[in-house]
């Protein structure tokens, strides 16, 4: 609570809120990062060994093979997600599973499965977006103004 609003807080409320800080759970701050790093590092190195199978064994280049790495990752999660696999290594990584491409994955078949009791268009189709709507949002405007930013500089000759 801020300072401000603690000021204006009854004697009572004063209390009860030093008794819910003296009983409040001390979060384990390192080791929750430690384990974010560690399975969001695992989930990297497992997309750097299917990029690298794909150019060693397929007939990919290093430039062309990220996009087939992405799908499989992606496949893979939205997998695990359905298996109810991918919710267990979240809730003991943390953040380590929301940031690699996975977590987005993750969010959607989430939303789509938690959903599809209210039917395809409705359920699975306007629940699944709510979360990653915004991502995407964002990710669509963010590519528009850095393809206008490098026309730019390619036709004055920056780049």
């Amino acid at each position: 609570m801020s300072n401000s609003k603690q000021k204006q807080a009854t004697p009572t409320q004063q209390a009860y809120q030093a008794l819910a800080k003296k009983h409040e759970i001390k979060r384990p701050v390192i080791k929750n990062c430690i384990r974010a790093f560690l399975i969001g590092g695992f989930i990297c190195v497992v997309g750097q060994a299917i990029n690298i199978m794909y150019y060693t064994f397929f007939d990919f280049t290093e430039k062309t093979a990220g996009n087939p790495t992405v799908a499989t990752l992606i496949f893979v999660s939205v997998l695990l997600t359905g298996f109810g696999v991918y919710d267990r290594i979240a809730q003991f990584s943390g953040a380590g599973t929301a940031v690699p491409v996975t977590g987005f994955a993750n969010s959607i078949a989430s939303a789509a499965i938690e959903h599809r009791t209210e039917g395809y268009v409705l359920g699975v189709g306007g629940n699944m977006f709510k979360l990653a709507g915004s991502v995407i949002v964002f990710g669509t405007f963010a590519a528009f103004i850095i393809a206008i930013i490098k026309t730019l500089f390619m036709k004055w000759g920056g780049f």
